[in-house]
């Protein structure tokens, strides 16, 4: 059973990144007949936003500023309907809510049963995604459903499912759920699969002295050996269940850099991958290659979870 069509959620702001996560939305509903809905999270204003001449009662406070986000926040969800509707796209339901903007996607798409978030990126230089979080990275981490990072590609604004799928496995539940969804994606975009697993060279500490290097020479040999086979019956079984074109690439050296240095040689239009969906402590406490892709990489990223 694939993954579409669903419900597609798109989470925006009115901002620029949020025009091209719309664009992308719409493609993706046409193309795979999924419902599209659309939800805005309308930040709650300071207390400098009330009104000149109004008497500051805490408790009156809250609903006055509560009340000026959501005039503030049904324009911006107005407009976004009509954009929608401007770029060819049938809304099924749009939806308003006051607060966090993470938050309140999280629960939102929960709450319809989205089975699909599409959210824009600013696109951080490097320094900047390592150093700061965003709306888009907590989504990703939070999100029970998979979660689309639409980021801009450039000078030239191609659609999102133009070109080149990159689909990255590494053998786990959670990449051969990426890989379903990847080829359901080559099929209806009529896009190049291509398929790419990254190996660490790096031995797992502690390992046993003192012929430690030997061994891990050997073990290295054979893994890759295996690896390369591994990658090259993923890519033709897809290829030929899709009925696209698939090529397969074996890569040396941190799996999430490998991903993104492939994604920009091949100037592939979107990433697809797994991710393991570890519970919210854990995902707050340590970082995954899903969650440096979608940091790091130039072109749009596709997480998938079970």
């Amino acid at each position: 059973m694939g993954m579409f069509p669903t419900k597609i959620l798109l989470a925006t702001d009115g901002s620029p990144e949020a025009d091209r996560a719309l664009r992308a939305a719409v493609e993706l509903s046409g193309k795979t007949g999924s419902d599209l809905y659309v939800g805005h999270a309308a930040p709650m204003p300071s207390i400098h936003a009330m009104p000149e001449r109004a008497v500051y009662v805490p408790g009156r406070a809250f609903q006055e500023l509560k009340s000026i986000a959501e005039r503030e926040g049904h324009k911006v969800l107005e407009e976004q309907v009509q954009k929608v509707e401007k770029a060819g796209g049938k809304v099924a339901g749009s939806y308003l809510r006051v607060g966090r903007s993470d938050e309140m996607i999280v629960g939102l798409a929960e709450e319809i049963g989205a089975g699909l978030i599409v959210v824009g990126s600013r696109g951080y230089g490097s320094l900047r995604r390592v150093l700061m979080g965003s709306v888009s990275d907590s989504v990703v981490r939070h999100a029970h459903c998979p979660v689309l990072v639409v980021r801009p590609r450039g000078l030239q604004e191609r659609n999102i499912l133009d070109g080149r799928i990159l689909l990255a496995i590494d053998g786990s539940k959670e990449a051969s759920a990426a890989a379903h969804v990847g080829a359901e994606l080559a099929k209806s975009t009529e896009s190049d699969l291509h398929v790419t697993l990254g190996m660490s060279t790096e031995p797992e500490a502690p390992y046993p002295p003192p012929l430690a290097g030997e061994r891990w020479s050997h073990s290295l040999e054979q893994a890759e050996h295996d690896a390369r086979n591994f990658i090259e019956e993923q890519a033709k079984r897809l290829g030929d269940e899709a009925g696209v074109s698939a090529q397969a690439h074996f890569r040396l050296g941190r799996p999430d850099h490998e991903i993104v240095k492939l994604a920009e040689e091949l100037d592939a239009s979107l990433i697809v991958m797994g991710s393991r969906g570890l519970g919210g402590v854990r995902r707050s406490l340590m970082g995954s290659v899903s969650d440096s892709v979608v940091r790091h990489a130039h072109s749009s990223v596709l997480i998938v979870r079970e």
